[in-house]
C-alpha cells in the first residue's frame, strides 16, 4: 500500500521556523496547537510524536528526546488545541504516552546549547492501538504502529534559548547561578 502524505500545521511555529516562547521552558511550556488534514479513507486513528533530534548523548552521538506522545486520537479529530492537559487520557479519547521527561503530556523545548530542531510528526493509522498510557514509551509505540501507518506528515520548528545572563555580564553584573 502506498503511504499518503498528511499536511501538518503549527501556528506557533513562526517565520523562520522558530517555536514561539510560550511553548518552551522560557515561557509557559504549554503544548502548541497542531492541525492536520489529508488523511486517507480508512484512517481509524492518529498518533502525534514531538521529538528533539539534536540531543547529544555520551560520546556526542545524537539521540532523540521525546517531548510529546499522543496516540489513539480519534479519526474524526483534525488537530489538538493549545495547552493540552498533561493527563494520560484526554476528553476526546486520545491517550498520552510517557515522554523522555518520565511523564505523560507535553514537555517544552529547553536546549542546553545551540539551536535544536523539533519535529512534530503525525501518523494516520488503519487501527487503534489500545495500549495502556502509563506504559507507552516511544519504542513500544513505534513497534505497535508498524504495518498500520497509512499516512504521515510533519512540521519542524527550531528553538534556541535566549541567554539572559549574557546581557547582565555586558553591564558588569555577575551571572546568576541557576
Amino acid at each position: 500500500m502506498r503511504e499518503h502524505r498528511l499536511i501538518v500545521e503549527c501556528p506557533s511555529i513562526g517565520p523562520g521556523g522558530t517555536i514561539g516562547p510560550r511553548h518552551t521552558c522560557e515561557g509557559d511550556g504549554v503544548s502548541p496547537e497542531i492541525r492536520w488534514r489529508g488523511a486517507p479513507e480508512g484512517t481509524r486513528s492518529f498518533v502525534l510524536l514531538a521529538e528533539d533530534l539534536d540531543v547529544p548523548g555520551p560520546g556526542l552521538r545524537l539521540f532523540t528526546w521525546v517531548h510529546w506522545i499522543v496516540y489513539d486520537i480519534p479519526a474524526d479529530v483534525t488537530g489538538l488545541p493549545e495547552a493540552v492537559p498533561a493527563t494520560p487520557r484526554l476528553e476526546n479519547g486520545a491517550k498520552q504516552g510517557v515522554t523522555s521527561f518520565g511523564r505523560p503530556g507535553y514537555g517544552g523545548p529547553c536546549p542546553a546549547w545551540g539551536a535544536h530542531s523539533y519535529r512534530f510528526r503525525v501518523h494516520a493509522l488503519d487501527s487503534c492501538l489500545a495500549l495502556e498510557p502509563k506504559r507507552v514509551h516511544r519504542r513500544g509505540l513505534v513497534r505497535a504502529m508498524k504495518g498500520h501507518v497509512v499516512a504521515t506528515g510533519e512540521v519542524v520548528g527550531v528553538c534556541a534559548r535566549r541567554r539572559h545572563d549574557a546581557a547582565k555580564r555586558t553591564r558588569g553584573d555577575k551571572p546568576q547561578v541557576r
